[in-house]
């Protein structure tokens, strides 16, 4: 069955066909995270969204060469040209080395990626790797005569490129209004206007993390690195250029002029942003107290939350919504993602009791196709669920005999079903992890005592384990081969 994927292009703001074409590999870069602080929700949707789409690109048969940075320097306080790096703030807050930070938290980052179950990228580069490789998209730009040097401080000219070249073709921002809205920050009287930002920034000698450089010693930009990895490892223009919401500016509008100035060409073809996540509805902050790492997540070691998730959970939470609709977290709407997550992994396990029939009462190839059109359409996950969860209600009529399927159909029923949801959605949820057997054990002792209970004519008994079970969405259904539960 042939698929194309239709993906949403920012620069165009209409869908287009991601047709086949024979390089040989797609080339996706996605902005991974600054790493000063434990992974949280906001780098979850990013990690599960750009996986998504590489597991998909896969599955249609492209060879896909998946490029996400680590940003490990130069990213400063407030996405400013000034004040301290986040990696070496923190680094003097915790006593160490700014490279012992870095790697701690990456490790920390990878960790939780794992336990998500994303797959690795095929290169995961790091800024402070690539300092040659920033100076010399430096040096491209001064040659232009776009930068310039201000006391071994370099800023990209932005009103000067805005005369030549379209911006805020991401963002809609307009420079003058950039210009009207723009603080007066220290350290601003170094630039010829407020909106140009910096390609090299010259280090004190307090200043631990820095570089010898053709302008004294210092450390790039924070918009540099991603403009100067993706150029090594994909070329230009290269196809997919990814990342959150809160990335587009000035980050991705940065990008986009450097690229243009230093290679005579926008960095990529389609440019893809996630959504954020709110937390029952205000924007998640350290200071609100509403921040929630994952490990805290994971360990239900907070106070906005109830309980411990399983990572598959937080994995349906997030796939659950549109990419570029905005996520709001809350214990309410992750208790219903797990209801609905454990509700496929029941279905799924009646498909080894399902018997066939010479005929087929239902369409599984329409079922199919209808899975395909949904995520082709800008991989829109939400719909893939809500077929997955209408595949369901028909493993449900054939259990109860209400519709029939052939041996053949049932396979192709089974297999599909499986490969939409643990290929392509990467949901573990079909194998029987440790705390599933743990369920499975606790509902077949409650089913045995209500059984027994009827047997005694105990019906008080009996139907206050149905109902109690019935109030927390699991469902009692009395066959003639005994009981089955299934979570509602």
């Amino acid at each position: 069955m042939e698929a194309q994927l239709q993906l949403y292009n920012s620069l165009s703001h209409q869908k287009e066909v991601f047709e086949p074409y024979h390089p040989p590999y797609v080339g996706m870069y996605v902005c991974g995270p600054t790493v000063y602080g434990d992974p949280h929700l906001g780098h979850a949707r990013a990690a599960i969204v750009f996986d998504v789409l590489f597991r998909y690109l896969h599955h249609l048969g492209y060879k896909v060469r998946y490029v996400r940075n680590i940003t490990d320097v130069g990213h400063l306080e407030n996405d400013a040209d000034e004040g301290e790096d986040k990696i070496e703030k923190k680094a003097r807050l915790e006593q160490l080395e700014p490279m012992e930070i870095a790697h701690q938290y990456t490790v920390s980052y990878h960790l939780a990626l794992e336990k998500l179950n994303t797959l690795t990228p095929s290169i995961e580069p790091t800024a402070s790797g690539h300092i040659p490789e920033q100076i010399d998209v430096i040096e491209k730009i001064l040659k232009k005569g776009y930068g310039y040097n201000n006391n071994g401080n370099l800023y990209f000219d932005l009103l000067k490129y805005a005369k030549d070249n379209s911006y805020g073709m991401l963002s809609g921002k307009v420079i003058g209004d950039l210009l009207n809205t723009s603080r007066e920050l220290s350290g601003q009287e170094e630039k010829k206007n407020p909106v140009d930002f910096a390609l090299w920034k010259h280090a004190s000698k307090e200043h631990i993390m820095q570089w010898k450089s053709p302008w004294g010693d210092g450390f790039p930009g924070w918009h540099l690195e991603c403009t100067a990895m993706s150029a090594k490892y994909l070329g230009l223009p290269f196809d997919i250029h990814g990342g959150g919401l809160d990335l587009m500016f000035p980050h991705h509008e940065s990008e986009i002029a450097q690229s243009v100035i230093a290679f005579g060409q926008a960095p990529c073809k389609y440019w893809i942003h996630n959504n954020l996540i709110t937390i029952n509805g205000q924007k998640m902050s350290k200071s609100l107290g509403n921040f929630i790492t994952l490990e805290e997540l994971f360990s239900g070691n907070h106070n906005a939350i109830s309980k411990a998730y399983d990572p598959m959970v937080l994995r349906f939470f997030i796939l659950q919504a549109h990419y570029r609709s905005t996520i709001d977290f809350s214990d309410e709407a992750l208790l219903a993602a797990e209801k609905g997550f454990y509700r496929l992994v029941q279905s799924y396990k009646l498909f080894s009791k399902l018997n066939t029939s010479e005929k087929s009462s239902i369409d599984i190839k329409k079922w199919i196709q209808g899975c395909y059109d949904v995520i082709n359409d800008d991989l829109n996950t939400a719909r893939l669920i809500a077929e997955l969860f209408e595949g369901c209600r028909l493993i449900n009529l054939l259990n109860d005999g209400k519709e029939t399927i052939t041996a053949e159909d049932l396979t192709l029923f089974s297999s599909s079903f499986t490969k939409f949801v643990s290929e392509i959605l990467g949901l573990k949820m079909l194998e029987e992890t440790q705390d599933n057997s743990k369920m499975d054990g606790l509902m077949q002792l409650l089913i045995e005592i209500r059984q027994q209970s009827r047997l005694n004519k105990d019906f008080a008994t009996s139907d206050l384990i149905r109902d109690k079970l019935s109030e927390i969405g699991i469902q009692i259904k009395d066959t003639k081969e005994g009981a089955e539960w299934q979570i509602i």
